[in-house]
């Protein structure tokens, strides 16, 4: 009877100590390489997600022929100004389903498609004047910005395209223009494409009164006769481009222009040099 309840002494002990232990230490935890070994894991994870959502979103860019881009232009402060400005290129152009082209310039919509022709739509806009955008221009007040809307008609013919525009003002000068034009883009090199054009630009009434035209008002205010153009041809333009590829993605384009101001907007008493020279240079990135 002794030996037997030493023995239970002895198990009660071993069992109060286990159960101190374990109270004190606490259940066995997980090593430290474990730890780090998951951490890893999740940040693998999260870092595979991330990249499979940058991959969609370049997928999606690529097929919106996504082009993003930044340059300079030099050209003159106002149409029929002897004086050249330089201003700042932000680009970004997008098409999407291969119809709607959406850049700075406005939104294209391709309308209808038959052979070499196509038919398209378009919305912009029409910056206006400002009589602070030259010394020349004081005292003839303001065109305000406007909303354009209109189409174009064109035939491409291998690397020669032939076009027709006509464009509608909405507010500012509420005029209408017209141009008809030819271009013309080969590619010479596999890294290089040049391109020339010549284009015509007609203008009824209000466009020629707007931008060349002098009131009697305006005559008082800036000291020019007064002076009412006519509707009619406005300019002849040409120009010149170059692309440069420097792989499949990144290239930089250049363009120089040379208008000639034409009929009653060459006779305004506003326009001072009837050359409107004008050179552009873009570095770009293609998705």
């Amino acid at each position: 009877m002794i030996a037997s309840s030493s023995h239970v002494v002895r198990c009660c002990s071993v069992s109060i100590g286990a159960l101190f232990a374990v109270a004190l230490w606490g259940p066995p935890t997980a090593s430290a390489s474990d730890l780090f070994s998951q951490s890893l894991q999740d940040d693998t994870k999260d870092d595979v997600a991330e990249l499979s959502r940058l991959q969609r979103l370049r997928q999606r860019l690529h097929d919106w022929d996504t082009v993003v881009g930044a340059g300079a232009k030099i050209s003159p402060e106002y149409e029929g100004s002897d004086n050249l400005s330089i201003s700042p290129i932000p680009y970004v152009s997008m098409t999407f389903f291969d119809r709607v082209t959406v850049d700075p310039t406005g939104v294209v919509g391709k309308l209808y498609e038959a052979g070499p022709f196509t038919l398209s739509a378009k919305v912009g806009y029409e910056d206006g004047l400002t009589e602070d955008d030259a010394d020349e221009l004081e005292g003839l007040g303001d065109v305000d910005f406007g909303a354009t809307v209109g189409g174009r008609i064109s035939a491409a013919f291998g690397a020669v395209t032939i076009y027709g525009d006509v464009e509608k003002t909405l507010g500012g000068s509420d005029g209408l223009l017209g141009v008809a034009g030819v271009d013309v883009s080969y590619a010479v090199r596999p890294w290089l494409r040049l391109g020339a054009g010549a284009s015509a630009t007609f203008a009824d009434q209000n466009h020629m009164e707007a931008y060349f035209g002098v009131d009697r008002s305006q005559s008082a205010r800036s000291g020019y006769p007064v002076y009412k153009p006519d509707a009619g041809l406005k300019r002849l333009d040409l120009t010149a481009t170059a692309t440069v590829a420097f792989n499949e993605h990144w290239f930089v384009r250049g363009e120089a222009g040379l208008g000639f101001l034409v009929g009653d907007a060459a006779d305004s008493p506003i326009v001072k040099d009837e050359l409107q020279p004008s050179a552009m240079l873009v570095l770009g990135y293609r998705f």
